[in-house]
């Protein structure tokens, strides 16, 4: 599979001549491990969007009594079988898991565009709340998905009233300055980063919604190693967010917060200390 870097300098090179929102999306269609294989129980859940479109998900349940619902929205590439490993090891803990993939990724119909995505965001959404047992649910995304994520809790105020709290790991402020930076990592893009990014300017942008998700707790994770999405992106969201707002600074690279245990356990304390006040 193409790894995210060169995706990124792919979008660069076409979005040139196109804008076109698809290419910030890198469906992959072929499942590559289930929660089977990783001996989880899990449900599939098919959701339909306004617009009639059919969005797959797995659902998996939490081990013992139930302390919260998290909902999951991946990144730009892949699926959802290719980014399991980021949440696996929740529902041990007591959080049962939803996660999607967008339209066209996975088993998921349709073709990923913006604003379309939101459409499959809101559904999911909605399927969670009426089945999270009016426990704790919290969002969770990591890169691109961190990003639409901040947008939709941000611009959604039902929604954000229903959420206890939102966990950011490695999201973007603005999508053109994401393809900026991409474009500036090489001689060959280099001449191309203003071009590109003037082309993907979205109104999206996490960073002008995300102080509108306050009250809700929101806790934001970024790693000083990130060559993707650079660790400065973390810190201008932080600084926009409003109260009460923490920030997890890592020593990683792009969306392996969680391949640390001591990492795990961070995150995990952010969502106990909210269920916990919920009990």
């Amino acid at each position: 599979m193409i790894k995210t870097s060169r995706l990124l300098l792919l979008l660069i090179m076409i979005s040139l001549f196109t804008g076109c929102s698809r290419l910030l999306f890198y469906p992959y269609k072929t499942h590559v491990r289930t929660p089977k294989q990783l001996g989880l129980t899990y449900t599939d859940i098919s959701v339909i969007t306004r617009d009639g479109i059919k969005i797959h998900g797995w659902l998996l349940p939490a081990q013992g009594t139930l302390k919260g619902s998290i909902y999951f929205l991946h990144g730009n590439a892949e699926n959802v079988s290719t980014h399991i490993m980021s949440v696996e090891w929740l529902p041990e803990q007591g959080y049962q898991v939803f996660m999607i993939d967008y339209r066209g990724f996975g088993l998921s119909e349709g073709e990923p565009a913006l604003p379309d995505v939101f459409m499959d965001i809101e559904a999911g959404f909605d399927w969670l709340f009426a089945h999270s047992d009016n426990k704790p649910l919290f969002l969770l995304g990591q890169s691109l998905g961190a990003s639409l994520g901040l947008f939709f809790a941000g611009t959604q105020p039902t929604v954000k009233n229903q959420l206890a709290g939102v966990i950011s790991d490695s999201s973007f402020t603005r999508y053109n300055d994401i393809v900026r930076h991409a474009a500036s990592t090489t001689w060959l893009t280099w001449p191309l980063q203003y071009p590109a990014s003037w082309l993907m300017a979205y109104p999206y942008d996490p960073i002008d919604v995300i102080d509108r998700i306050a009250p809700t707790p929101l806790l934001i994770v970024h790693g000083t190693a990130d060559t993707i999405i650079p660790f400065e992106h973390g810190q201008r969201l932080y600084e926009k967010a409003g109260e009460p707002k923490q920030f997890l600074k890592t020593d990683g690279g792009h969306i392996q917060t969680f391949m640390r245990p001591e990492h795990r356990l961070n995150v995990l304390a952010f969502l106990n200390r909210i269920t916990t006040k919920h009990d």
